[in-house]
């Protein structure tokens, strides 16, 4: 029972610093414009490759990615060493990669290219201890213009329910220098989020609440000192895992009003997604749908907090079964002792009655 308590009592790791806001922006949807056609291919346990057609009003463009994983676990949702590399039809290149030095402590580099020339480079080094996260980044280093971006950020649990923590970051350029500092606190319970970072650039608040597994909702509040603006904005995300459907509402001050819905058609390896925002002030219309093609069967989904969807009781002695279907409730079992009570009376009224 001690044991237990203790464990329950225990600090957490509080994650990375770019990922403090990151529950309450998953609910806000992403904007859409054209026609875009996404096709994923699993070559291996450890390969994947995605074509990506884009035909917009701007310009149409194609994109190939290809991502290499390890086996190494990483956060929850990665395996490490890392390798993701992505090019386009302008020849621009993306490249990532990302590894475990040692058990807590991870590097990454990451470069950038527009056509022939060289965009951005960076280097990061992450240690994630029991209860802290320290990140250290280096950007477009440059030795013979004097420029470099520096970025210190550190995270600590100082409860189980509250993290604080900070960020620096220190710019250099010919007749330029500046260093900015960030003050950040997040505050995590099994149903809602709240997370504020704050400095002398300005101020990003943002709540994340889940109402319940079908229904979540997210508020942002950000205000720049250097652009004297200041944006509020609400976003909802509604749940329908019987229809696999998923619908993603947002609002802002600036009075931009949008909405993406996602549907997976199965038993195709299909996902549509159609998406619209209108922004009043510019009297301005956006939209466009996605068809995503897929050999794996995951759908639209959001993760959990603790304590909530995947935490619920299994029906003991049964195996996990990929339908949305609660075979523990009591109206399951009433419906298939009628269906079988049915289908009895049916067989007797088939058997042939006596010959003579």
């Amino acid at each position: 029972m001690g044991n237990g308590v203790a464990a329950e009592r225990r600090l957490r790791n509080p994650g990375s610093f770019e990922r403090l806001h990151r529950r309450s922006k998953d609910v806000f949807p992403q904007q859409l414009e054209g026609i875009k056609l996404i096709i994923n291919k699993h070559l291996s346990s450890h390969f994947q490759a995605t074509h990506t057609i884009h035909l917009s009003s701007m310009s149409p463009h194609y994109h190939f990615k290809t991502m290499y994983s390890g086996d190494q676990a990483g956060d929850s949702d990665e395996t490490l060493p890392q390798l993701l590399g992505e090019v386009d039809s302008a020849g621009s290149l993306n490249a990532q990669f990302v590894t475990l030095l040692t058990n807590r402590i991870r590097a990454k580099a990451a470069f950038q290219t527009q056509q022939d020339r060289f965009q951005t480079w960076q280097f990061d080094t992450e240690y994630r201890g029991d209860t802290c996260t320290a990140t250290f980044t280096l950007g477009n280093p440059d030795i013979i213009n004097e420029s470099v971006i520096l970025v210190a950020h550190f995270l600590q649990s100082v409860s189980r329910n509250l993290v604080l923590g900070g960020e620096m970051v220190y710019h250099r350029r010919p007749s330029e220098e500046g260093a900015i500092f960030t003050l950040a606190a997040k505050y995590t319970t099994s149903q809602w989020i709240g997370t504020l970072n704050i400095g002398r650039g300005g101020a990003h608040a943002s709540y994340y609440h889940r109402a319940n597994d079908q229904v979540q909702v997210g508020v942002g509040f950000e205000a720049s000192t250097q652009t004297q603006d200041t944006t509020f904005s609400f976003g909802y995300q509604l749940d329908i895992p019987r229809a696999n459907m998923l619908f993603r509402g947002s609002l802002d001050s600036n009075w931009v009003v949008g909405g993406v819905l996602e549907k997976k058609l199965a038993p195709l390896p299909l996902t549509l997604a159609l998406g619209a925002f209108i922004d009043h002030l510019k009297n301005k219309l956006q939209y466009g749908f996605t068809v995503t093609v897929s050999d794996s069967n995951a759908g639209p989904h959001t993760e959990d907090l603790p304590g909530t969807r995947t935490d619920k009781p299994k029906c003991p002695g049964k195996a996990e079964e990929e339908i949305d279907i609660d075979l523990c409730a009591p109206e399951t079992e009433k419906a298939a002792l009628a269906i079988q009570g049915q289908f009895r009376k049916f067989q007797r009224k088939k058997k042939p009655g006596p010959t003579s």
